[in-house]
Formats: structure tokens, sequence, C-alpha cells
């Protein structure tokens, strides 16, 4: 009998709005986590970070070359809570900008994922 391999994953790079993630106390300031959404049958991978009370959401991929940023579960951020790192290849980014201020993609930026906080919820924007 021959092995079944499974099919890779469909990813989609948008989320609709509306969705809620979590409450805004369930990331430390400064903080991130990372989310994963089933969006029909694809998959939607971001993380949201806090940084002196204001919240932005990035899609978790490294436009250096395109790998999720962190390598363990929520660790999104320096150990010092400066900066967004990129586990791999060190790449550095800016919490409230997502603008590449360091490593090998300097210059570039994240992508943006929209999110807001509304009554202490943060959701898809």
């Amino acid at each position: 009998m021959a092995a079944v391999i499974p099919s890779e994953r469909k990813r989609v790079w948008k989320t609709p709005a509306g969705v809620t993630l979590c409450a805004g106390t369930e990331i430390a300031d400064p903080g991130s986590r990372g989310f994963v959404l089933q969006i029909d049958e694809a998959w939607f991978h971001g993380f949201v970070v806090r940084k002196q009370g204001q919240v932005a959401g990035y899609v978790d991929r490294c436009p250096h070359q395109g790998f999720p940023l962190a390598m363990e579960l929520d660790r999104y951020l320096t150990p010092d809570g400066d900066l967004i790192l990129c586990s791999w290849h060190g790449a550095v980014f800016t919490p409230l900008t997502g603008a590449c201020v360091g490593g090998p993609c300097a210059g570039a930026r994240l992508t943006p994922w929209p999110v807001v906080v509304a009554d202490g919820v943060i959701r898809t924007a």
C-alpha cells in the first residue's frame, strides 16, 4: 500500500474584518501573540504586538525569505521588547511600523494585518 502524502496547506494573506482574536489584556506591553485562523479551506498566519499602549498586526512572514518570524510560540519580540525579531536570520523590525531596521532585509517592511482594539477586545479590521 502506498503512503499517503498530505497536501500542502493552502495559505491566505488576508482575513475578514470583525474576527475576535483575544482580550486586549491577554498581550503584555510590550508583548506579542501569534494567531492561526482557518479561512474556508485555507489558513492565515499572523501576529499582534503591543508596544507603548498601541497594537499592530502583521502577516507572519519575513520579507527576507518568507519564513514565519518566531521559532518559539508567541516570541516575536527581542528579549528587551524593543523590536520584532526574525528568529531565522536576525532581521529586526520596529513594532508599530513593521519597518526593517537591521539584518538581511533592511529597508523592507512586514506586511500589515489590520487589527483594532474596541471595548477591550482585539479584532481584525
